[in-house]
């Protein structure tokens, strides 16, 4: 399926295959951005966080291995992640009654290799994610597993195809939706789907400053990789971006922006304050966002923010997190 190919039709379709397996997720009004923001700007959250495995990366995982032959199911598959890509496949191939091994990580958070152990996967740990992605490779070549790629690829990208699906069948009229991007495999479903259903809507991506593969590869025209990724958000952290979801980019995303690792430290201390959520530094991006450079442009809009995942401990997040005085601005 070239990217030409991936249809609202064919979104659909794969949201009542999954529908067994997954849980539509509430999207909620926000009044404490709201407040924050000011202006009338309405705020909605979709929480992607209260997915299966904790992200919406259950989605795509399980899309792309409900897709495998009876042979491939067999040969087991393999995946490479910080963390929840690898929660996430362990949990879609448990779900199928595949056999997992994936590659983690070293310095990821041992709550998410406990989880993606608690599926039956197998954890192989590798020191940076460049040598992560070599190891799967490796794997995948001595044994014949099918490798469950991040964020690259039809299946994942219709697989995200139905959080924007269900976005616009849970909001309407929508002005903006801002969506965090990693390799992009989530913003190149949700706008897929989006602008075939409200095209009007503008989609924004974010980035993190220390892992910014699409900034540069909408600039350069063409999918391009970075030396190295230097960010809190370990789940924003793709060292490259891809031809499949990038041409998906492209095509439907509108703007994207950057924000800073003391920015998105903030807003973990700032959604705990105001909404009593304590979720991974990535799933903060598109509130960074909206608060920080988008602020301007989106007063007074009605907007959606993905939040995208919480897998994190608290030990963790009390080491990450900044809390600012209540009447801080």
């Amino acid at each position: 399926m070239t990217a030409e190919q991936l249809t609202l039709e064919a979104i659909r379709t794969l949201r009542d295959q999954l529908a067994g397996d997954l849980v539509r997720t509430p999207l909620m009004r926000c009044a404490g951005i709201e407040d924050h923001v000011g202006g009338d700007t309405r705020v909605f959250a979709k929480l992607e966080f209260l997915q299966r495995t904790g992200t919406f990366k259950a989605r795509g995982a399980l899309a792309v291995i409900k897709g495998l032959s009876e042979a491939e199911r067999r040969a087991g598959v393999t995946a490479v992640s910080a963390g929840n890509h690898a929660i996430a496949t362990a949990f879609a191939a448990a779900a199928c009654k595949v056999s997992a091994k994936v590659v983690m990580i070293r310095s990821a958070n041992p709550a998410r290799i406990a989880a993606c152990e608690s599926y039956g996967a197998d954890v192989i740990l590798a020191d940076d994610v460049h040598s992560a992605f070599a190891t799967a490779e490796r794997i995948q070549s001595q044994e014949g597993r099918f490798f469950v790629h991040p964020f690259e690829g039809p299946a994942v990208a219709a697989g995200t195809g139905t959080v924007g699906l269900e976005i616009c069948e849970q909001c309407s009229d929508f002005d903006a939706v801002v969506v965090p991007i990693g390799g992009g495999g989530l913003i190149a479903g949700i706008a897929t789907a989006v602008k075939a259903l409200q095209p009007d809507a503008a989609v924004i991506g974010v980035e993190p400053e220390g892992a910014d593969s699409m900034h540069r590869s909408f600039a350069a025209g063409q999918p391009v990789a970075i030396d190295r990724v230097t960010t809190i958000a370990d789940s924003l952290g793709a060292p490259f971006a891809l031809p499949y979801s990038f041409s998906l980019c492209r095509r439907s995303v509108d703007e994207l922006v950057l924000v800073s690792d003391d920015e998105l430290r903030r807003m973990m201390g700032f959604l705990f304050q105001t909404m009593k959520l304590a979720v991974e530094p990535a799933c903060t991006a598109s509130t960074a966002a909206l608060i920080g450079p988008l602020r301007e442009s989106l007063i007074g809009k009605k907007v959606v923010l993905v939040m995208c995942g919480s897998n994190i401990d608290w030990a963790t997040f009390e080491s990450q997190a900044v809390f600012e005085r209540a009447d801080a601005t």
